[in-house]
């Protein structure tokens, strides 16, 4: 019997600058978790992931990762995808210095 499935994002890094990116409802990438898509059907999944796979002027590494609904958008499940949406954890800049919480 196979698990039900787990709402997703699809995630990659932008080619050029190397940030984490994801993908919005619109088919945009943005830099931030919370406006990405919510995708909850697997058949859906695997359509925009291939759409991502595709963009290879744009990004690399697209990927599907787990996610939840939040307060403000989609929510990271695991401790990988929260700290990608954070950003470096070096020092704080980029992502970190924002005041948006992941």
């Amino acid at each position: 019997m196979s698990r039900p499935f787990t709402p997703q994002v699809v995630t990659a890094n932008a080619l050029v600058a190397g940030d984490v990116v994801y993908l919005t409802p619109g088919g945009h990438w943005s830099r931030h978790h919370a406006e990405a898509e919510l995708i909850e059907d697997p058949d859906r999944a695997a359509a925009r992931l291939a759409e991502a796979a595709a963009q290879t002027g744009t990004v690399v590494g697209a990927y599907l990762a787990e996610a939840r609904p939040g307060p403000a958008g989609p929510m990271p499940v695991h401790f990988r995808e929260r700290c990608r949406a954070q950003g470096p954890s070096n020092y704080p800049h980029g992502k970190q210095a924002e005041t948006r919480d992941v």
